[in-house]
């Protein structure tokens, strides 16, 4: 069976959220059926229609960059070779030469207003407005299937649940078009505890580029998941068995504080879009960053991506400043004075050094590669500061 999945370039980087279909084009991968991943030159030019309000349309320049990016990051998930190697299409390139009057003629026939307007995300768009372009845009993703089921006899569409209503009206065009038969393959969404799901505009994105969510952050985020939400997480992405799983979950109930089942999802996850070598540096960061290893061996990008996480506190130089100035220019302790005290109580620390006198203050030294200073109060409260910026 071949089958398809679409991602549409409406932002510069995929997101975690999406790893939920590229695993399941692995799985189906590697159960003998023949991938063709979709990236949506055309599509991205429109946009899904949102729930809330109008997309805003994103020059064609950049869209055209976009696909080129999230082509490269999906080629890292499949198998190009054999029988069934991936396929990797554009829609851009069989929408660009279709007139308005053929797309009407032969897409747009198909469809009925009364079932469009009964979409939900069309429906609770009605009073606010919804404009003809994202009310089109399911004539367009259907034509995808359409397309792709008479040039590669393609039968089957995967996405996730919320694309229900898009999955199915490509099968029913390939109906009624083709008179062929063809199947929607839909995922629960991803979601947090509350029920919120990832993605590009919901906030706190985790995106698959590095450039955007640093290996750091992105192992530190699922180090971080919500402990209600690792098992379901750990089922969808870790390569481990259900035993295995399920022994992890036994584990950490058993002893909560160590979260063990936390670490082999932060681990998984991060060898799985970064690699081994990114997720050891990762992993050597944070042990370096609350006293388990050394913070001047670390790589210049890491110890940026650290500081960024620690949302580091710029400052022209640190010649001359006082260490507990700097453990308040930092925000790990509320003032100056309380920066004294920390050093006098033993629970201060400058690049993992422990600070004794309460006058010290900070040299050229100090600063690690790329510019920065981290300082610790006790044994989690972590700041930094980005020095010559």
């Amino acid at each position: 069976m071949s089958f398809y999945v679409g991602f549409d370039p409406t932002a510069p980087s995929l997101h975690f959220g999406n790893l939920v279909q590229l695993i399941l084009v692995r799985h189906l991968q590697a159960a003998g059926h023949r991938p063709y991943l979709l990236v949506g030159g055309a599509t991205g030019l429109i946009g899904d229609p949102k729930q809330a309000a109008e997309r805003v349309l994103n020059p064609t320049e950049l869209v055209a960059t976009w696909v080129e990016r999230i082509r490269d990051q999906v080629t890292r998930y499949v198998s190009f070779e054999g029988e069934n190697g991936a396929t990797i299409v554009n829609n851009f390139d069989w929408t660009s030469e279709m007139t308005p009057i053929d797309f009407l003629r032969d897409i747009g026939k198909h469809f009925s207003v009364n079932r469009m307007l009964a979409r939900d995300v069309v429906r609770n768009r009605l009073e606010t407005g919804i404009s003809y372009t994202e009310f089109s845009y399911v004539l367009l993703q259907s034509m995808d299937f359409l397309h792709l089921y008479r040039a590669h006899g393609v039968t089957m569409q995967t996405g996730g649940s919320d694309q229900w209503g898009n999955l199915t009206a490509g099968v029913d065009l390939i109906r009624r078009a083709a008179g062929g038969h063809a199947y929607a393959l839909a995922t629960p969404l991803l979601t947090k505890a509350d029920g919120t799901k990832f993605g590009k505009t919901e906030g706190g994105s985790i995106w698959l580029d590095p450039q955007l969510t640093s290996p750091y952050a992105f192992h530190q985020f699922f180090l971080g998941a919500e402990d209600s939400m690792v098992g379901t997480y750990l089922r969808v992405f870790s390569h481990r068995s259900r035993e295995e799983i399920e022994e992890l979950e036994r584990r950490t109930a058993e002893a909560p504080h160590l979260r063990l089942a936390h670490h082999a999802l932060a681990d998984d996850v991060t060898d799985l879009v970064h690699g081994e070598n990114e997720r050891r540096a990762a992993v050597a960061a944070a042990d370096a960053l609350f006293g388990k290893g050394s913070l001047r061996d670390l790589p210049a990008g890491t110890l940026q991506a650290v500081a960024k996480e620690l949302n580091a506190s710029a400052v022209p130089t640190v010649e001359g400043l006082p260490v507990a100035g700097a453990l308040h220019a930092a925000g790990v302790v509320p003032s100056v004075s309380a920066g004294r005290r920390a050093i006098a109580e033993g629970g201060a620390y400058v690049n993992n050094a422990k600070v004794t006198d309460a006058e010290a203050a900070l040299t050229a030294e100090d600063v690690l590669p790329g510019g920065y200073v981290v300082v610790r109060r006790g044994k989690r409260t972590v700041g930094a500061l980005s020095v010559g910026v």
